[in-house]
């Protein structure tokens, strides 16, 4: 059986689609007490307030009609952000190039984390570049993917 964020995404893509955004992710977690539907939407611009409110308001009575959450949680709709999490193949797939964070379960030469060039992957290993040089790590030891943004440069 489906998870319930696949689940959701199933059921809201197209209307997400039809509004003018893409469907960036959709995770579900437990924060505290508390439960948490995050829909992120992405487009060829910037997501402002008014773009998650509509989103919201058009996939709210799906989700209810549906039920597919049996807590209580609280639906939230926003942008991915610019130093976004990348959790899926097309996530990796799209950033090839571009600088990444990696975090780590155990560390590699005492780090936990790792700042580089995201060079290639498979379902085993993603490879970074830093500094030309290639570090490969294995990704059942990738505990975060997220793009890097340099805030010093702007």
């Amino acid at each position: 059986m489906a998870n319930i964020e696949e689940k959701v995404e199933k059921l809201i893509i197209n209307n997400v689609i039809n509004l003018g955004y893409e469907l960036y992710d959709v995770e579900y977690v437990k924060e505290g007490k508390d439960h948490f539907l995050r829909i992120y939407i992405d487009s060829g611009g910037v997501i402002n307030l008014e773009d998650c409110e509509k989103v919201s308001n058009e996939i709210t009575e799906l989700l209810d009609a549906k039920d597919y959450i049996s807590e209580q949680y609280f639906l939230e709709v926003s942008s991915p952000g610019i130093e976004r999490i990348l959790r899926t193949e097309k996530h990796l797939k799209d950033n090839i190039g571009n600088m990444i964070s990696i975090k780590l379960f155990t560390p590699i030469e005492k780090q936990k984390q790792y700042i580089g060039k995201l060079a290639e992957f498979d379902n085993n290993i993603l490879a970074i570049e830093i500094e030309k040089e290639k570090l490969e790590i294995e990704r059942k030891n990738i505990s975060q993917i997220k793009l890097w943004h340099n805030w010093e440069e702007g």
